[in-house]
């Protein structure tokens, strides 16, 4: 039935038509409108004014009845020869009946109504469109290409992977690409939702459709279309909006019944009364339009939130499913941690130093992004080490790294990932490693020392926990690789429910499965090492989504930021977005079940049916816009954030 609707723009979900082509169609009805209301009106004038111009008023106010009629039949039509659309089929079947009864200013004014009706929610479902109309006008359409040192203008749409181009201060980025040359601060609240700039300086990443504030950068691109992070948050945007609920699917199997009761009733009424006026009421009353609008445009509407936050969801049957969850899931790691390790220990074994220990596991780690590679590589950077060539290596998520440095075999990894290859790894003192999370260095079969890192828990952990409580969730969880010791003292810092330290990714797709033959389970980790577990939760969700195609792929809902307020606010959505299709539903139904009653007891005019028509539709328009405000205040307090 949601399709039934928007018949007439049902070719823009298949790629056939353009946006522009969409919003000329909507104008297109609105002229109509516009032009039919017109001449309806005109005819009252006539006939109040002039009432010896009886034939120019009946004149008027046919030609307005046709005219507004036109649409609304042409769209009956071509829904019945695609078998479907129900709810245009009453709508024209009411406006025909009317003017049938030779009543051509009731049936013009009936027609108004329902085609204001119908352009309403014709504007409202094709929310999705509107949404990536808003983004593709962040692209710009040309870019400066550097060739031979000099700048040209061309068009974005012919860039490749690899060319170098150059974007000013106020302009956005046309696609995903490396940063070569300059320092900048950039504007990343299109994708992320956060309002605070970056700082971007050589080899970060900048992203499409994001905003260069204060410097001039040179950059290699190295995605374009619809790889880049925009193009996959656009597909993710029409594939959620596209997507329907289980309300709706109950609605679209019954929708053909519907209209045959409806007609069936229609018939014995006229049976039994005799007056056209009542049948005509009672079609135009029974075309269950705000009933149909009332989930597609709170979709709309939350969908619109979640994206303002940086909250993308697969499909709005995620987003309804967040509301049922019960437990959570969280990787500690770039998680519930900032997932920036810093280097606090180097214990070197035998005549290994300090040193020479750091370059190794550096040099080891240099083509991994692992935290605890990206501390080494620092540590080592300002320490001035020149660090040595690998040869061939080799890296086991969560495990470890074996790379060869001239003819010896360095690997870098946890306790259990040395033991299981055959070397023995002597016990290090625990007082000096509480709290740390500790990797292993050995040179073909020897450890030559072990190095300690530390993380820093997010500020907003231990609130976020308790929101989390607030709306209903019995169970948090923390699954790590790390020691024990580390996870047991974040673990009491937080007060999360329970943990599980020493954890290989299967480990935590083990623990994810345990919990859900208790509850409905949320899984949040980083999108890489977590893939699994997030496949295997009822929910996933990927924090710092941003340029991880991991992230997007693996997750069933991706948040741009690392800010894990994001995450009860995702859970307070979802549930809003659950109350308000249920009042939308209640509502519609309200208006058609005593608009029927009335209708067949006479109680109910044509006119003033249409225009209840009108005014159910705008209500129920109106009620699905609070959910476009939710999370306003965290919107607020960034914006107030970034102006100190």
């Amino acid at each position: 039935m949601a399709k039934a609707l928007n018949s007439t723009e049902q070719e823009k979900g298949s790629g056939n038509m353009s946006g522009d082509t969409t919003s000329e169609k909507a104008m297109g009805k609105v002229g109509i409108a516009v032009i039919g209301g017109g001449f309806i009106l005109n005819s009252y004038l006539l006939g109040w004014l002039l009432p010896e111009q009886a034939f120019a008023a009946d004149f008027s106010a046919i030609i307005g009845a046709v005219t507004l009629a036109c649409p609304i039949v042409s769209a009956a039509v071509k829904d019945l020869i695609k078998g479907a659309g129900y709810v245009n089929v009453l709508v024209a079947l009411a406006t025909l009946a009317a003017m049938v009864g030779g009543n051509f200013q009731m049936a013009g004014v009936i027609a108004f109504f329902l085609l204001i009706a119908i352009i309403i929610e014709s504007r409202t479902a094709r929310g999705a469109q509107r949404s990536i109309e808003e983004l593709v006008k962040l692209t710009p359409s040309t870019a400066r290409k550097i060739i031979d040192g000099k700048e040209v203008e061309v068009q974005a749409l012919d860039l490749k992977v690899g060319d170098i181009i150059s974007v000013r201060p106020g302009e956005n980025f046309p696609v995903d690409g490396r940063v070569l040359k300059g320092e900048s601060a950039v504007n990343q609240a299109s994708i992320t939702g956060e309002s605070l700039p970056l700082d971007k300086a050589k080899d970060d990443d900048v992203y499409a459709g994001t905003q260069n504030l204060t410097g001039k950068i040179e950059m290699e691109v190295t995605k374009i279309g619809e790889d880049t992070t925009l193009g996959k948050v656009k597909d993710m945007i029409m594939a959620a909006e596209g997507s329907r609920t289980p309300i709706v699917r109950i609605i679209d199997r019954y929708a053909g019944y519907y209209t045959i009761t409806i007609l069936m009733l229609a018939v014995v009424t006229w049976s039994f009364t005799q007056s056209m006026d009542r049948v005509v009421t009672l079609m135009v009353i029974a075309c269950p339009l705000a009933i149909v609008l009332a989930t597609p445009t709170a979709i709309v509407a939350s969908v619109a939130a979640a994206a303002r936050l940086g909250i993308f969801v697969k499909s709005i049957s995620h987003l309804e499913l967040a509301a049922r969850i019960r437990a959570f899931v969280f990787d500690k790691t770039g998680t519930l941690t900032d997932g920036i390790l810093s280097v606090t220990k180097l214990s070197p074994v035998g005549k290994t130093s300090p040193a020479e220990l750091l370059k190794i596991a550096a040099s080891a780690e240099i083509h991994s992004n692992h935290p605890t590679a990206i501390a080494l590589q620092k540590l080592a950077k300002e320490a001035g080490l020149d660090l040595e060539k690998t040869g061939t290596a080799k890296e086991e998520h969560g495990k470890g790294v074996e790379v060869t440095i001239g003819k010896k075999t360095i690997r870098v990894g946890r306790a259990a990932w040395l033991e299981k290859m055959g070397l023995t790894v002597g016990k290090h003192h625990d007082d000096e490693s509480h709290g740390m999370s500790v990797v292993y260095v050995a040179s073909n079969d020897t450890v030559i020392g072990w190095i300690g890192f530390k993380d820093k828990l997010r500020n907003e952990t231990s609130q976020i926990l308790d929101d989390l409580k607030t709306l209903g969730i019995k169970h948090c969880a923390m699954v790590t690789g790390d020691r024990e010791s580390v996870a047991k003292t974040i673990a009491a810092d937080i007060l999360i429910d329970e943990y599980r330290a020493d954890c290989l990714p299967e480990d935590k797709v083990e623990y994810v499965k345990d919990i859900k033959k208790s509850f409905r389970v949320a899984v949040v980790g980083d999108g890489v090492n977590d893939a699994p577990a997030l496949v295997t939760g009822d929910l996933g969700i990927a924090m710092g989504a941003i340029g991880s195609d991991i992230a997007v792929n693996s997750a069933s809902i991706a948040l741009m930021t690392n800010d894990l307020r994001r995450v009860p606010l995702l859970i307070f959505l979802s549930k809003k977005l659950r109350t308000i299709i249920n009042q939308n539903l209640f509502v519609g139904m309200l208006f058609v079940l005593v608009g029927i009653i009335m209708a067949v007891f006479g109680e109910l005019k044509p006119v003033a049916a249409a225009i209840l028509q009108a005014l159910s539709t705008v209500l129920i328009i109106f009620n699905s816009a609070r959910l476009v405000r939710v999370g306003e205040e965290l919107t607020l307090e960034e914006s107030h954030a970034a102006q100190k």
